[in-house]
């Protein structure tokens, strides 16, 4: 059924605050008044016995020389990156894990923006991968340039029409609220500038039959953090003008509205900050405004972890800055092997719980 706005704010309707109440009790202590004095003189005499044996002994080992042969005495050993993926699966109502069901087919709904745009109408673009891989109907409704902070709470096409190709409003539509002038508009007045899959993006939104899809896709890259957008509002989790907030919004649409799909959320890729003379720099050296890139995806992987959605980390367990180059055409935007990486670790995530089964009853 289609939910009409009206004269309603869909944002003061929706943008919810889940800051939690983190007051704690005081904790009680009980023990008698005298044994406790003495107690406590112990406990403060071997803490300081101790802190000075400390210092003592940085003093007396500072700058020692330690070899490679020490190092590796035991043999090289093999370095494991540590990644931050959270593999959450879809509950049901005893909370187990529901696998995924395959009966029928599985279709995936795609949001974000260049890694699903980029190449999309090739056999290897990343949504055409992983349709390959998983044998899954991808709908595909990235949209390039896009970003996923909106730039006002309420949408204007006259002020930011692209804001309703951000990652709030497409749930929006896709949880059935009439807000095709939104978009009408957006392409009126973007002209020459509306993306080239912006029509295409919102057609296959309007015209999916969610009741089918299975699971959701979300991928936006580093633009949010190149054009300084904010990360997130700790006052406000679903604050649609933030990279993490936006996202929060639209999940929480999703999860009211279709409780059966499950989600998955594929942080950014790393990408190169560029200095002032064009030279690609650590995106951990530069801010444009917003944080440094590993911020938006802490404030990601903060949302994903509260609402109970899948976090499979990019930044640091798909390619990192040591080895980016080979994976980007330049500082953001994934090559071909890029894009088999990202399929790889998504297909990895969405069939993790594939055969779990649900305990007898």
């Amino acid at each position: 059924m289609k939910k009409n706005l009206g004269s309603k704010d869909p944002d003061t309707d929706l943008l919810l605050n889940h800051t939690p109440d983190r007051t704690a009790a005081e904790p009680e202590i009980d023990g008698k008044k005298k044994g406790l004095r003495v107690n406590m003189h112990f406990v403060l005499l071997g803490a300081v016995v101790l802190f000075i044996a400390i210092i003592a002994y940085r003093l007396l080992h500072f700058g020692n020389f330690v070899s490679q042969e020490d190092i590796f005495s035991d043999g090289q050993g093999i370095y494991e990156a540590e990644t931050f993926d959270e593999i959450a699966p879809l509950m049901d109502g005893d909370q187990h894990p529901i696998p995924l069901d395959y009966s029928d087919g599985l279709t995936i709904l795609a949001f974000g923006n260049a890694p699903l745009a980029d190449d999309r109408d090739s056999e290897n673009g990343l949504a055409n991968i992983i349709a390959r891989q998983t044998g899954a109907n991808v709908i595909n409704c990235a949209v390039s340039n896009s970003c996923l902070a909106a730039q006002h709470f309420t949408f204007d096409a006259g002020v930011a029409p692209m804001d309703a190709y951000t990652f709030y409003w497409m749930c929006l539509l896709a949880s059935g609220f009439e807000i095709d002038q939104h978009f009408s508009n957006a392409a009126a007045v973007l002209g020459e500038d509306l993306p080239p899959d912006a029509e295409e993006a919102y057609n296959n939104l309007k015209n999916v039959d969610m009741d089918t899809v299975d699971a959701i896709l979300i991928m936006y890259d580093a633009s949010d953090y190149l054009r300084g957008n904010s990360t997130y509002d700790p006052q406000n989790l679903t604050n649609i003008r933030c990279f993490a907030g936006n996202m929060a919004a639209g999940i929480e649409l999703i999860q009211k509205t279709y409780p059966h799909i499950r989600i998955i959320i594929m942080s950014p890729t790393y990408a190169y900050a560029v200095d002032d003379n064009g030279k690609y720099i650590s995106s951990e050296k530069k801010s444009y405004g917003g944080g440094f890139l590993s911020d938006y995806h802490a404030g990601q992987y903060m949302t994903a972890l509260s609402q109970n959605v899948t976090f499979v980390d990019n930044l640091f367990g798909t390619f990192t800055e040591e080895n980016a180059e080979e994976y980007l055409t330049d500082n953001l935007h994934l090559n071909e092997k890029g894009r088999q990486a990202v399929a790889d670790r998504f297909t990895y995530a969405l069939t993790y719980y594939n055969n779990l089964a649900l305990p007898e009853q």
